[in-house]
């Protein structure tokens, strides 16, 4: 397996890190944060000139059909600098749900890869946890079309979102669900917005008989969806390595710099082992989310279960290098001045984004049984 970035990916990388650097300096970051939907409304149309908006999406349909590794070279730098930007959401979870080529489909792959709209997956409901084959929302079909009736509960980057893709199912009992486009201001529809504490803007949806259009009628969307939450798990991984490896450099930076008892501390064999062990920790994740997206395009129990892992032990390994940040800069790692305690919010944030280590445990077991069977 080739754990390298091709001279091509190297520099995508790059000019992330560089535009990362420009534009959400860690000294400056609460200040974007407060910029609110209008700052995030500029920066999208600054990275969608860059070219990065339409990387995931397919060349026959406007896009510039990147591969998995140019989206991971991509997500890990908008981790390294915590760019609170919806670029998972939008440009790589939804067009991957918008698998089905359609006028409305391509209209909206359109508007995301010019920087012109924001679009926000709804998959979860309260009453079933992460499990996207929980869906009570219901859509009926009228003279006009389609109506959507139901709720949805933390819909990641939802806040600024011009569009949503809801899950719905289309009759009675425990019929297929299907895929829905309904516009931030249908009539019907409710958006409760809030901040999660690592200042993303998410979003809870109530739908009051709301109009929609179909994306691919009459076809079951599960697998569809699956498909889709994997390639965000794995982008989600590949943003968290960034983090992660941002937040040991500055702890790195900090250990060279204090000094107690006339020594720099990191010359305290102690602290010294503690540093090791979170560089082998971002180690250790960048190689398994490597793994996992070099397995998106597999049979879809072996992709679950790559993509499971990854999300498993990058949560795993995501708070363990965040709380070693935040320790080893000792009582002033919590204050909000300095990144580190950014980057343990935003871990804590990635390692329950569509679905927590323990429902990924679960859904790694699930695709071992198929496996074997």
């Amino acid at each position: 397996m080739d754990l390298s970035y091709t001279e091509e990916q190297a520099m995508l990388r790059d000019s992330v890190d560089r535009y990362g650097l420009l534009a959400w300096p860690a000294a400056g970051r609460r200040a974007m944060l407060d910029g609110g939907a209008g700052a995030i409304r500029r920066q999208w149309r600054e990275m969608a000139e860059l070219g990065w908006l339409m990387l995931a999406i397919p060349e026959e349909r406007g896009g510039l059909g990147g591969d998995a590794v140019d989206v991971m070279a991509v997500a890990e730098g908008i981790g390294r600098h915590l760019m609170a930007v919806p670029y998972v959401t939008s440009c790589v979870l939804v067009p991957a749900l918008l698998a089905a080529p359609g006028d409305a489909a391509d209209t909206l792959l359109a508007e995301i890869g010019g920087g012109e709209a924001i679009a926000a997956a709804a998959l979860l409901e309260d009453e079933g946890g992460y499990d996207p084959r929980h869906v009570a929302t219901r859509a009926t079909r009228d003279a006009g079309g389609w109506r959507l009736t139901g709720a949805k509960v933390h819909v990641e980057d939802g806040a600024d979102a011009d569009r949503f893709v809801v899950s719905a199912r289309t009759g009675a009992g425990d019929d297929g669900i299907a895929l829905f486009l309904v516009a931030r201001n249908a009539p019907g529809l409710g958006v409760e917005r809030f901040r999660a504490v690592d200042g993303h803007r998410h979003a809870r949806l109530r739908l009051d008989d709301v109009p929609a259009v179909a994306l691919d009628e009459g076809a079951d969307a599960t697998a569809v969806i699956d498909a889709a939450l994997d390639r965000a798990g794995a982008a989600f991984a590949a943003e968290a390595v960034g983090s992660m490896e941002a937040a040991a450099a500055a702890t790195l930076d900090h250990l060279k710099s204090r000094r107690q008892f006339g020594v720099a501390i990191g010359s305290f064999q102690v602290l010294q082992h503690r540093m090791v062990d979170m560089v082998l920790a971002a180690d250790e994740a960048r190689s398994i989310t490597y793994h996992a997206t070099l397995h998106l395009d597999r049979a879809p129990p072996e992709r679950s279960r790559a993509v499971a892992a990854a999300r498993v032990r990058v949560g795993e390994t995501g708070l363990f290098v965040g709380q070693q940040a935040v320790q080893l800069h000792g009582g002033v790692g919590f204050s909000d001045e300095l990144i580190v305690s950014h980057h343990l919010r935003r871990q804590m944030m990635l390692g329950i984004a569509h679905g927590s280590i323990d429902h990924h445990r679960g859904r790694f077991a699930a695709a071992c049984r198929v496996g074997r069977a």
